[in-house]
């Protein structure tokens, strides 16, 4: 079963599924291998932003309500450009207690041990649903998750999805039953081009950005008061967080700066609307007065851009699932993700996910990604015993 594991995650690895590239050719593998391990396949086809993209969705099992589904994507980050790697990200590296390559640890490694434990499954003893979701292009927003979530029902027809939901995201066999919602939007400032030896004559785009930038921050500041509620959760952020990632403006020292723009990530906590932080700075930038510091003779627009959401999750506590996984991996803690899932598009259709995979955090998105074999390796038989547990009884 190992060595199938090797097998399976080294051709995984070796195609290139940054988000950016059409999965098809590695999803239809994946396809090809469940199929020959006894379950019906069903490859959910999607365009995202021109690219085409594939879910999968194999089943077996009776076609009873209640059941498992189990989870991951399939999508990694660039590495094209990232400094430091020192290994080749498209080929598997066994060195040591370390298995190398991106997606290792953040999810190709648990689609792997997924494949496997197809394998080695008795399809016919199962007396619950197995099914298994891949998704495409988690890293660029929960699309894949977001777009089959809504096609379930019409593509598995008569047999019901699970309402329970394992996602295999890299928490080192820790179990997590919440993360905050995600919102992405971009603000841009517009002002009025010219000399800047005769700044009155124009509107300085990144001044006017500055101040937006300052009463963001002030809400910001606002935002970071710990709750309560999810100390134990959240414990190293137990409040919304705010990050200005990326800004830009202006082409030349002495032009007056025509356009400048920002992007901004916020992450809030689960039982808060996720929209409400974007409206609050909507009404604050539209209250700015959008004046350079040079002259009030004329006044910038301030644009804000449309966002995009990644839902929150926070599922019931005390599942049968959450307890069989507390049992095979040997912990006793449940806590909250720091990260975003798909997680919550499946709660938004009604499914109770948690998230626990082999993977460490600390490695994901990293160069030189990896994944600790004794953690890869026990996989497999954690699946199962899941399985096991949940279907054949």
């Amino acid at each position: 079963m190992s060595a199938y594991l090797y097998q399976v995650l080294e051709r995984l690895v070796a195609f290139d599924t940054v988000s950016s590239n059409s999965d098809a050719p590695a999803m239809e593998f994946l396809a090809e291998r469940l199929a020959a391990h006894g379950f019906k396949v069903h490859l959910h086809r999607i365009n995202i932003a021109g690219i085409p993209q594939l879910n999968l969705i194999a089943w077996a099992g009776p076609p009873r309500p209640d059941g498992l589904t189990i989870s991951g994507h399939l999508d990694t980050v660039p590495f094209a450009g990232q400094p430091g790697w020192n290994r080749d990200p498209l080929k598997l590296g066994v060195d040591g207690e370390r298995v190398w390559g991106r997606g290792t640890t953040d999810m190709k490694g648990f689609l792997a041990e997924c494949v496997a434990a197809a394998a080695a499954l008795e399809l016919r003893a199962l007396k619950r649903p197995l099914v298994f979701i891949f998704t495409s292009n988690e890293e660029v927003g929960c699309l894949g998750a977001e777009s089959v979530c809504g096609a379930l029902g019409s593509i598995l027809g008569e047999f019901p999805a699970p309402r329970l939901v394992w996602i295999g995201e890299p928490t080192s066999w820790q179990v997590q039953h919440a993360h905050k919602s995600i919102v992405l939007f971009e603000v841009t400032v517009r002002g009025v081009g010219g000399h800047s030896g005769a700044p009155a004559q124009g509107v300085n785009a990144i001044a006017v950005a500055g101040r937006a930038l300052e009463a963001i921050g002030h809400l910001q500041a606002e935002r970071s008061r710990p709750s309560g509620k999810f100390m134990r959760i959240f414990p190293d952020a137990p409040y919304d967080v705010l990050n200005v990632g990326t800004i830009a403006g202006g082409i030349a020292a002495n032009i007056i700066a025509e356009q400048c723009r920002f992007g901004i990530t916020y992450r809030s906590l689960p039982d808060a609307e996720p929209l409400e932080i974007y409206r609050e700075i909507q009404r604050r930038l539209a209250a700015l007065d959008p004046y350079d510091y040079a002259s009030r003779n004329h006044r910038a627009a301030i644009e804000v851009g449309p966002p995009m959401v990644v839902p929150p999750l926070l599922a019931p506590r005390d599942t049968e699932l959450e307890r069989a996984l507390l049992e095979a991996t040997g912990t006793h803690a449940v806590g909250g993700a720091l990260f975003g899932t798909d997680g919550g598009w499946f709660a938004r259709a009604g499914m109770v996910p948690l998230i626990c995979g082999p993977g460490d955090l600390e490695q994901a998105h990293k160069p030189n990604e990896n994944i600790r074999r004794a953690a890869l390796e026990s996989g497999t038989d954690k699946i199962l015993k899941i399985i096991e547990r949940l279907l054949f009884h």
